[in-house]
């Protein structure tokens, strides 16, 4: 008798929790990737016709306009999402996977609470743990720019998650508009399951340079290139929400979007200035977020954007997260400990450590550079394309540019910019006495985060004038990067190994 009761009980338990996972909504969270908030047409894009689909999006929900991811690439912020924790404090800094074991994960508190987790695009980038795997087996996106094939695994994923009687997490990852852009690309575009053409493009003529870059032919050419392909992603946005509709579960369905950081041209992606971090970011919930709804006062961050999902489907979030949700505001409510947002960079994909720290209010943004010795030089991806080389030469002959090119090369210990005058961070004020007392508060709001989260740039910030200090953390930081780039270069070594394994293969002829 006390076994038949156990077991009914335990019947019963499963069966309330299979009840409550039902009732959860689903969460569909969609990404672009290196998309500048001001080329959205929702956020004031100067150019027309930009982001149909994402300005739909954002007029049927929430949309944040004081949105900023924590760190400004493309790996370590999507372990951010993941994680909800600072990149230092979840082992997530660089172009690898979490170096702190234990660290609970967003899709697996999820899948513990009765969801089917999917995802599609940036497969190694939005996986935390290598032994994780999601519900939805590897599909082929081709280079992740092919709208038509996010809509096919979307319908598929819908209908597996219907047939299963589950609610569902899918993250669907656009590797738009990542360089290359559509234009300045060897793909070809015959093959139907191929790159798809943009439903725009746009010419150099009809854009607007961003004021943070020269306004140069070549530097035009490239945002050109690069409009045509956050054109693209829009496409990829409408088939996935199109895919959405078909499925009839948009009514209980939480929609999010944001990018992971801005564009890949200098002053933005991987750096930590307001173009850097800055993110659309739109969250719609039929029946229960007010359409055409916007927040201009609260800072939201993606450290909140784990707690923030968890607190919507009714999961309380792991100990130890660095975020905290920002439920309140999605329904258009206020809260407070939003008046600041922190921002990091640690390390490029090569491994280079340009330890960089920010704190910005409504006001003002401070950067910290312990890495600008005057002799360092930055390199990153930004500089790979058209801009920077167009900005190099047009140096030579305008000293405005080639002070603007020697910043972003050589940077300066500290920075701060009056972003109500200049969001475009042209006019450095960390040397103007009137702006003292504004570099003593926002410094010692920077300090006190960092001691709040364990940060290990803190000593340099507090004896930013002592060299030996400075030197001494970054000297840490390049052994920690020389100890990742060994790893990196094994594996690439054995990946080379396996390739011409296959290639001295005998091939299969087949017989006459």
């Amino acid at each position: 008798m006390r076994r038949e009761l156990g077991i009914l009980c335990c019947a019963v338990a499963l069966f309330a929790a299979a009840a409550l996972a039902a009732e959860r909504p689903n969460v569909l969270l969609i990404t672009a990737d290196d998309m500048n908030c001001d080329c959205v047409g929702a956020y004031g894009c100067p150019v027309e016709g930009t982001t149909p689909n994402i300005d739909r999006l954002a007029s049927q929900g929430m949309r944040f306009e004081r949105a900023h991811v924590t760190i400004a690439v493309c790996q370590p912020c999507r372990n951010v999402w993941m994680t909800g924790r600072y990149p230092h404090r979840s082992g997530g800094e660089g172009f690898h996977k979490l170096q702190k074991p234990g660290v609970p994960i967003l899709p697996a508190i999820l899948r513990e609470n009765g969801y089917l987790v999917g995802l599609f695009g940036k497969e190694p980038h939005c996986t935390p743990y290598d032994d994780f795997l999601w519900d939805t087996p590897k599909v082929d996106l081709g280079s992740g720019r092919t709208p038509r094939l996010y809509a096919e695994h979307a319908k598929e994923f819908f209908r597996q998650a219907k047939q299963a009687g589950k609610p569902f997490f899918l993250m669907a990852n656009s590797h738009d508009p990542h360089r290359p852009f559509y234009g300045n690309d060897k793909w070809k575009y015959d093959d139907p399951d191929g790159p798809q053409v943009p439903s725009k493009v746009f010419k150099a003529e009809e854009v607007v340079v961003p004021g943070f870059l020269p306004d140069v032919p070549d530097v035009r050419l490239e945002v050109s290139e690069y409009y045509s392909s956050v054109r693209r992603c829009d496409d990829t946005v409408g088939a996935v929400l199109s895919a959405l509709d078909e499925s009839g579960m948009a009514d209980r369905t939480i929609v999010v979007f944001l990018s992971d950081h801005g564009m890949p041209l200098p002053f933005a992606k991987t750096n930590v200035y307001y173009h850097s971090t800055r993110t659309p970011w739109m969250i719609r919930w039929p029946g229960r977020v007010e359409p055409g709804s916007c927040d201009r006062e609260h800072f939201v961050s993606g450290i909140d954007l784990m707690p923030t999902l968890l607190d919507l489907v009714g999961i309380d979030p792991p100990e130890g997260v660095d975020g905290f949700s920002f439920k309140p505001l999605v329904f258009g409510g206020k809260q407070e400990g939003r008046e600041m947002v922190f921002t990091q960079f640690h390390q490029t994909s090569g491994r280079n450590r340009y330890p960089m720290r920010a704190v910005e209010d409504k006001r003002f943004r401070y950067i910290y550079n312990p890495w600008s010795d005057g002799e360092r030089v930055f390199r990153n991806e930004s500089q790979s394309g058209r801009s920077m080389r167009a900005m190099l030469a047009a140096g030579k002959s305008d000293p405005v540019i080639d002070a603007r090119c020697q910043l972003f090369l050589y940077r300066v210990p500290e920075e701060l910019y009056d972003l109500e005058n200049d969001a475009d961070a042209l006019h450095n004020l960390i040397g103007d006495p009137a702006y003292g007392a504004e570099i003593e508060r926002m410094r010692a709001a920077l300090a006190d985060w960092m001691r709040r989260t364990d940060d290990p740039a803190i000593e340099a910030l507090k004896n930013r004038g002592d060299e030996e200090t400075r030197r001494r953390f970054m000297a840490e930081q390049d052994a920690k990067a020389g100890a990742q780039k060994p790893k990196a270069k094994q594996r690439a070594n054995r990946e080379a190994k396996q390739k011409a394994r296959q290639k001295s293969k005998p091939q299969k002829t087949r017989e006459n």
